[in-house]
């Protein structure tokens, strides 16, 4: 292992690396560029757990993604202790999986005391096979099939329903299965609670115009006909405002909503001992970036919701939250291999790296902004500003715009920060590149988590008819 030094040039690669490693517990992650490992060893190269990046992409091929394991697990620590400290009531984090849902990454989670979000089958299946209790595992989504939802019942977990067709499936399914339930089936009601956040369009998920939930003028027949479904267990309320949001006055208001709609379920003789907040809090992906870190998210939430239970003489419930981005964002950020370059005069100069958005669809889809280093030249003054490309049939193929970078070669390691949400979990394979391979650093080793899908994957579905019939071209 190479010595690493330490430095504070704000010209180069160097002003992205943690403020400091030393006491974790002070340092959100959420408000880091780099994961908190991240420091320059002396051949100027970027380390993360430990690991040269460049020694990683030799070993592993680029473009790979690189999961620190520190950031990811001080990620869970802070939410879980954040809620101890300052909710006198029973909590718990539901790590958000559709951010990045590998088995590797929900067995973390879940050693950490988490419990786990998911919105599909195969997520479900995969917190499963992961090892996370059902009893931790929340199912949400607003169009669950009939199969999804049999397969949830089947493993134990909690229901968040979402509108009445599945209300209503839900009933007629236990109704059909009734000799073969144990006990009631326990589910959540999602509503809208008619909160907007300042955020991009697509996730915004609070105000009333969302496709997901109940709308808050439904509630009193829902609770009406879940009187009448003994099988069916309401244990609590959820409402998720929205994704990637810096500020604290929406959660605010998010609890006073959420502890009326309670009382309204009481009325009901429904007994809700469960409100879950949903998640949405933002992580830094660019300097100007400015989220709230982690525990003051929790201090602000928890503060709410005993002043609005204490306001109504209700008692507090069990407090969830189900943050994603916020955990596993941080934590990663993926290498790639520097290519060609193209200079247009007076306008811009592109070099393209063997990735794009097939591995990264967040800037083609909603504008996203990311920073980039060249991991094998990490104090070089920044002497450029180029656009990254990928290598994509895809004139909007671009991963960042105007990013400032030292004069770079063919075959350089540049790294893209803050790639562990919706990168891998969004991944495709256009133009039919294989996937990227995904690495675990810490503690001293490195753990291949995900294999690089090969050509062979990319045809294993695939099927022939049994007859093809080729016209030949006459001359």
């Amino acid at each position: 292992m190479v010595s690493t030094k330490s430095a504070t040039d704000t010209n180069s690669g160097l002003q992205y690396l943690p403020k400091s490693t030393e006491r974790d517990k002070e340092i959100s992650p959420n408000q880091e560029l780099l994961p908190l490992t991240a420091k320059v060893n002396n051949l100027d190269h970027l380390e993360i757990g430990g690991w040269d990046v460049t020694t990683l992409v030799q070993q592993f091929g680029s473009p790979l993604y690189i999961l620190d394991e520190h950031t990811l697990r001080t990620a869970c620590r802070q939410y879980r202790d954040a809620w101890k400290n300052y909710y006198p009531g029973e909590s718990l984090v539901l790590y958000a999986s559709k951010a990045w849902s590998c088995l590797a990454v929900c067995a973390i989670c879940g050693s950490e005391g988490l419990g786990i979000d998911v919105v599909s089958g195969g997520e479900l299946y995969t917190a499963v096979q992961a090892g996370i209790s059902p009893d931790k595992i929340y199912f949400h989504g607003n169009n669950k099939s009939q199969t999804e939802l049999i397969l949830a019942i089947e493993t134990g977990c909690i229901i968040v329903v979402d509108n009445w067709l599945e209300l209503k499936t839900l009933a007629n399914l236990t109704n059909e299965k009734k000799s073969q339930l144990q006990s009631p089936i326990k589910i959540m009601l999602r509503f809208t609670p008619g909160i907007e956040c300042h955020t991009h369009e697509y996730i915004r998920t609070g105000h009333l115009d969302s496709k997901f939930g109940f709308d808050p003028n439904q509630l009193n027949d829902v609770f009406t006909f879940l009187t009448e479904q003994p099988l069916l267990s309401l244990i609590g309320l959820h409402a998720h405002i929205g994704s990637q949001i810096f500020e604290v006055q929406p959660h605010q208001d998010l609890a006073n909503v959420m502890v009326d709609a309670m009382a309204k379920a009481m009325a009901y003789n429904l007994p809700i001992k469960e409100i879950n907040v949903g998640g949405g809090l933002g992580i830094r992906y660019t300097e100007s970036d400015d989220p709230p870190s982690i525990e003051a998210w929790i201090q602000i939430i928890s503060k709410a919701m005993v002043d609005a239970c204490t306001a109504r003489q209700l008692p507090l419930p069990k407090l969830l939250c189900e943050p994603g981005r916020s955990i596993i964002g941080p934590a990663c950020v993926t290498a790639y291999t520097v290519g060609s370059e193209k200079q247009i005069p007076e306008i811009r100069t592109y070099i393209s790296v063997d990735g794009g958005m097939s591995d990264n669809p967040r800037p083609i889809t909603y504008e996203s902004l990311y920073r980039v280093v060249v991991a094998n030249k990490l104090s070089a003054s920044l002497t450029e500003t180029v656009t990254i490309a990928g290598k994509h049939c895809e004139s909007g193929d671009v991963l960042v715009k105007n990013a400032m970078l030292p004069v770079t070669q063919p075959g350089d390691c540049l790294v893209v920060m803050g790639t562990g949400a919706y990168n891998y979990s969004m991944a495709s394979n256009y133009n039919r590149l294989p996937r990227p391979a995904a690495v675990l650093v810490g503690n001293n080793e490195v753990n291949l988590i995900i294999q690089r899908e090969t050509y062979e994957d990319l045809l294993r579905q695939d099927t022939l008819p049994t007859r093809i019939v080729i016209v030949e071209d006459s001359i």
